[in-house]
């Protein structure tokens, strides 16, 4: 697969010199920067469907549980089963991560992506005539590996069809999609029962499987395959449908990225660079990040919401204070999206755990209240369920975008996607693990003792990312590489002037770091 420069840099002049004297005009024609970017954003909404469709596998739990759980249910199930349902697809994601990179270097990205619909509708398909609890851990199983299945090809995708300038926004949508296709769960299952939201989910993976089957694969992907003519095909078609003549810098770049050979050096040390401080020191700092965004308590909130209502007497319908949770998750996480540039990471992030533990404390203080009758709670049931509502705001807000966030910057270059797949592991086992053990926990302590827990988590998560989380906001990659280096310090967020000199030098060097060892999880 791998050529030398001259032969590949041969092969694209012949390719753009047949194209060129087929009737195209080598002359170089003005595009509108919207034409340019509109089919980057169809092709990333195209690829956020399928988040979308994720998400609705992650909510579909929140409405299935209760439904389980009260008299004569549609299927019979035993506590310990119930534990299983909330938890086995997190349990099964991480085996779906293993095999995803490999699949998606064979395959394609959206070759991948488009068949990674096809057990989402089977799975659906499943719970709509589950009989059984067997059927049902069979088809959340089904979504948990195929939801690891999608991590390599939706990551990758986004970064290699869009222009350096775009590359963030776009990328910050893809949280966004899986929040919104959990918040379909909430709002669908508070007006129907959860067969026919299992049937009305059926209709998410079909939109992404047409949406998909228009945009074009990756032009990284088909270089590498040595596809040229139809990697700049698809180059042209990302950039406003224009010329090959117009999007000739960039395709020899594209090439010449995905044909550089590994030196020897590179290929004796690619795993010794995770014995290093820089890799050791930035996985502890994402891997506590995702231990305060898991068991801070909005993991099991978002899985629970309806039972955790019911039990604390909200003042309206459990389906409907749910449904607010999603609204407040949805929200957060556009104030993390929109404000995070102008705030830095470690104020939102601090602001975020702070909002969380006072809610989680404030409503376990409360239920103490009243337990022990020191006020009276009839008039005042709305002030746990406005707190709960506000501890889905606070994390979404920040503490549970920041790993996330993290994993793209903090890790050293080389190795970079498959230290991002090892971190993203270890979230999806912590989520896994918290659904699994908290209706143990609420037996051994109570709801009210499970949120001091939680309360305590984030107050300890805050003092600890006080001294470990550095403002990595407006730096550079290489700037975050040399902090964990001990190269230099980042102590704070940089001014607006040195901000925008780096904006610039980071939009003239569009160059993707290519990883011939990763999973790219």
């Amino acid at each position: 697969m791998t050529q030398d420069l001259p032969e590949v840099e041969a092969r694209i002049g012949k390719i753009n010199s047949s194209l060129d004297t087929n009737g195209y005009s080598t002359e170089k024609k003005e595009v509108s920067k919207l034409r340019v970017a509109f089919p980057q954003v169809c092709a990333v909404s195209a690829k956020n469907l399928l988040l979308l469709t994720f998400g609705t596998t992650l909510g579909f739990s929140t409405i299935l549980l209760p439904a389980l759980q009260k008299e004569n249910p549609d299927v019979a199930v035993t506590r310990e089963e119930i534990t299983w349902i909330s938890s086995i697809n997190l349990f099964m994601v991480p085996l779906g991560c293993i095999i995803s990179g490999p699949i998606s270097h064979y395959l394609g990205r959206k070759r991948t992506m488009l068949i990674a619909n096809i057990p989402f509708i089977t799975a659906w398909i499943i719970l709509y005539f589950a009989t059984s609890a067997p059927y049902i851990f069979m088809a959340l199983a089904l979504t948990g590996l195929t939801g690891g299945l999608c991590e390599a090809p939706v990551l990758t995708y986004v970064a290699e069809v869009t222009q350096p300038h775009l590359r963030g926004m776009l990328s910050a949508t893809a949280s966004m999609a899986v929040i919104v296709g959990v918040f379909t769960q909430l709002l669908t299952g508070s007006l129907t029962d959860w067969r026919t939201v299992a049937l009305i989910n059926l209709t998410y993976p079909v939109m992404c499987f047409v949406a998909l089957c228009m945009m074009p694969e990756s032009p990284y992907w088909l270089a590498g395959k040595d596809r040229l003519e139809d990697a700049e095909k698809s180059l042209c078609w990302l950039r406003g449908w224009v010329k090959p003549s117009q999007v000739r810098e960039e395709f020899a770049t594209v090439c010449q990225v995905v044909k550089r050979p590994l030196d020897n050096e590179e290929k004796q040390s690619c795993w010794r660079i995770f014995g290093k401080k820089t890799f050791i020191s930035p996985f502890i700092l994402v891997s506590l990040s995702f231990f305060v965004a898991t068991f801070g308590g909005t993991a099991t909130l978002q899985t629970f919401a309806v039972y955790i209502f019911a039990r604390m007497e909200a003042p309206l319908n459990k389906y409907t204070a749910t449904v607010f949770l999603g609204i407040a998750e949805i929200i957060g996480t556009a104030v993390c999206v929109f404000a995070i540039h102008f705030t830095g990471k470690r104020k939102i992030t601090f602001a975020s755990i702070s909002g969380t533990g006072v809610c989680f404390l404030g409503s376990a203080v409360y239920g103490y209240l009243i337990q022990f009758e020191f006020i009276d709670g009839v008039n005042y049931t709305w002030i746990p369920t406005a707190l709960l509502i506000g501890a889905a705001f606070f994390s979404h807000m920040g503490i549970k975008l920041l790993p996330w966030i993290l994993c793209g910057e903090v890790f050293p270059s080389k190795g970079r996607s498959t230290a991002t797949g090892a971190a993203a592991t270890t979230a999806y086992i912590f989520s896994s693990v918290a659904n699994k053990i908290f209706l143990y926990m609420v037996d051994l302590m109570s709801l009210l003792g499970t949120f001091l827990f939680y309360a305590s988590v984030n107050i300890a998560g805050y003092i600890a990312l006080y001294y470990l989380l550095p403002e990595t906001e407006g730096r550079t990659l290489k700037e975050i590489e040399d902090h964990y280096a001990g190269i230099q310090s980042l102590n704070s967020k940089p001014n607006k002037d040195k901000s925008v000199s780096k904006e610039k030098w980071a939009a003239s060097n569009p160059g993707l770091v290519v990883d011939d060892y990763e999973s790219k999880l």
